[in-house]
């Protein structure tokens, strides 16, 4: 069976793609990981930023003896798979992203970082809190908020990929969102589309940006048709 690699989202982890994993693990080797400071794993001296994450998917994939994968990447995880693709396609077989986030200027980020306030997150939503704790235990939730932060800060000032990037992208790729993304807009999502050379688009129906409220019965569909295509 192919491989394929499932990447989590900023402040996520490889957990919460359990139920997605069973229902792929009949079609493909399924596997997941975690992103630097996430999900428990220790954070490294090295600052966090699209170009880093890139290499650990690409370390992890030497690790586990995988020469080239599929890729399924949500949010962040998709963007650092798009990295990974213009800079090293050979490992790619296919990729799908899911509410990624492909445009980003100061302003933006800055509304982004102003969700991270770990003070006003314990005071205004105090369950998000003790779950942000319980998923990167025994790391510093704090210290994850504050290095996310810092990447999304770098983005505003230099986006990692510009849109005329996504041209020298020739692996098949899918771009997917859901139509109720907050966070993501239709027409960032379009523009990068159109400028990879060989794409898919897929909008899914009352789907918000968190990957817990996405069906995973649909994109389990969606990605099982787009790797047998």
């Amino acid at each position: 069976m192919q491989h394929l690699i499932l990447l989590h989202g900023a402040l996520g982890s490889k957990d919460y793609f359990k139920p997605l994993a069973a229902k792929l693990e009949h079609s493909f080797q399924v596997h997941t990981f975690n992103f630097s400071g996430h999900g428990g794993r220790p954070f490294s001296d090295t600052a966090f930023s699209i170009p880093f994450f890139s290499e650990q998917i690409a370390e992890y994939m030497q690790e586990t003896g995988i020469e080239q994968a599929n890729i399924f990447g949500y949010s962040m995880g998709g963007y650092a798979a798009m990295y990974l693709a213009k800079h090293h396609p050979e490992k790619i077989n296919k990729l799908i992203t899911l509410a990624t986030k492909f445009y980003w200027d100061e302003k933006t980020a800055a509304k982004e970082v102003k969700m991270l306030d770990g003070k006003t997150i314990q005071e205004k939503v105090p369950a998000f809190a003790a779950q942000l704790q319980q998923r990167h235990a025994p790391n510093d939730w704090l210290l994850l908020l504050e290095k996310t932060a810092q990447l999304l800060t770098g983005l505003g000032k230099q986006n990692t990929l510009n849109v005329e990037d996504y041209a020298s992208i020739t692996i098949p790729c899918m771009v997917l969102l859901g139509d109720r993304d907050k966070m993501v807009t239709l027409d960032e999502t379009i523009a990068v589309y159109k400028q990879l050379p060989n794409a898919q688009l897929g909008v899914l129906p009352g789907t918000p940006h968190l990957f817990e409220q996405v069906n995973v019965e649909l994109l389990k569909g969606m990605i099982e048709g787009f790797m047998k295509f």
